[in-house]
């Protein structure tokens, strides 16, 4: 293979995900994939090239210092794919703060900036800053280059980003950024190939994997997103708490002596669908339990979500189209069954069949809202601005 190849890093909270591009001086075009799960023992790179999966057990354990790990992963994809010759590598970024409005391609003083933000991302940024600088000790010469995930709102106005703070605190950046960007960015391009006349109204989108979020369009362009300050804020997710009353934070600061550390943990680790049914942070495992507990957590999740769509309803003055998408969204037809029923006032009525088999359009035709389940590719997003950078020299 003697391609030029440009291969991009989505860290997760739970998750590396890989892409492998080749013509990555034109249109990348996606010949290959990876992901590595950070739960797992012992780590294993699942390559993946269309139908075709093979799995590599890893030598490499999960530490702070990713060097190693990433070292035998680069090692690996070489080896599967029979090529070295890379040219770039395109990284997921999850915040770019008020600095970032596009994708940059990374040196010290950028890779400063992101690592700067460790704060507003604590589960993301630390990961993604490891991850480069990796890169940078194994390939010194291939650049580099960050694709943020709040570039993406940076269309969203002054009155939807303010927090109802003192004032002066939105110029130190205390605001509303939002996140999932590359994935609505994608889901918008997605959506506007697939019904255009949908596309081109309001529409919400239904970002829900481990992490979640939902994003409110119009025309495709962000207008408001349930993460706001931090990737701690909106609806529950797997481990992470979603809004919450600041008077709770308050109580356990102050009545139970918790220490900001645990807090953090609680906030970020222990809570979300983890923390309402005590059993486990993975929506499937709680869609298969038969405990009371599990159903419950799937259920406020369900009413949270359902409850966001209704918000940016008002936020965008009606709705046309409402997307599911990531791993939950693309493939749980229980919850998007049970978020549509919440939503059966605002004229949502979906196909039952069409969702149990994760159809592209899961609404009647007599549906007032068109409902979608679109597979989202944030990496195809990330090689595609890596290539622009990379093209303008």
């Amino acid at each position: 293979m003697n391609q030029n190849l440009l291969v991009t890093f989505n860290p997760g909270s739970s998750t590396i995900k890989l892409g492998l591009f080749a013509d990555a001086n034109s249109k990348p075009r996606r010949i290959g994939g990876g992901m590595i799960d950070l739960r797992a023992a012992p780590l294993m790179l699942h390559i993946s090239e269309g139908p075709k999966r093979t799995d590599i057990e890893l030598k490499s354990a999960l530490q702070e210092d990713l060097h190693d790990l990433i070292s035998e992963t680069l090692e690996s994809l070489v080896e599967h794919f029979a090529s070295d010759h890379f040219i770039g590598a395109g990284h997921r970024v999850v915040h770019g703060g008020d600095r970032f409005s596009g994708p940059a391609r990374i040196d010290d003083q950028v890779l400063a900036a992101i690592a700067a933000l460790r704060h507003l991302a604590p589960l993301h940024q630390p990961r993604a800053v490891r991850l480069i600088e990796s890169i940078r000790r194994i390939w010194p010469d291939v650049p580099q280059i960050a694709s943020f995930d709040t570039a993406f709102h940076r269309t969203q106005t002054d009155t939807e980003r303010r927090i109802a703070l003192p004032r002066e605190l939105f110029g130190e950046g205390v605001k509303r950024y939002g996140f999932h960007g590359l994935s609505y960015k994608f889901i918008a391009g997605a959506l506007a190939r697939e019904a255009p006349e949908i596309a081109a109204g309001r529409v919400v989108v239904a970002h829900l994997g481990s992490g979640a979020s939902l994003c409110a369009l119009e025309g495709g362009i962000s207008r408001s997103a349930s993460m706001g300050f931090s990737t701690l804020d909106g609806i529950p997710m797997a481990t992470r708490s979603g809004a919450i009353d600041p008077g709770i934070l308050l109580y356990l600061l102050q009545e139970r002596r918790l220490a900001v550390a645990d807090l953090e943990d609680m906030l970020y680790h222990r809570s979300g669908l983890l923390g309402l049914s005590g059993i486990s942070a993975d929506a499937r495992v709680l869609t298969e339990s038969e405990e009371p507990a599990a159903a419950e957590a799937m259920a406020i999740f369900a009413l949270a979500i359902a409850r966001q769509v209704a918000a940016y309803a008002a936020t965008l003055k009606g709705l046309d189209g409402l997307v599911f998408t990531a791993g939950i969204g693309e493939h749980q037809p229980a919850l998007r069954a049970a978020v549509c029923d919440h939503l059966g006032w605002a004229g949502i009525d979906i196909d039952a069949q069409s969702n149990v088999f994760n159809e592209t359009r899961i609404s009647t035709r007599t549906s007032g809202v068109a409902v979608f389940v679109l597979p989202t590719d944030e990496e195809s997003v990330i090689a595609e601005e890596a290539a622009s950078i990379l093209a303008s020299g």
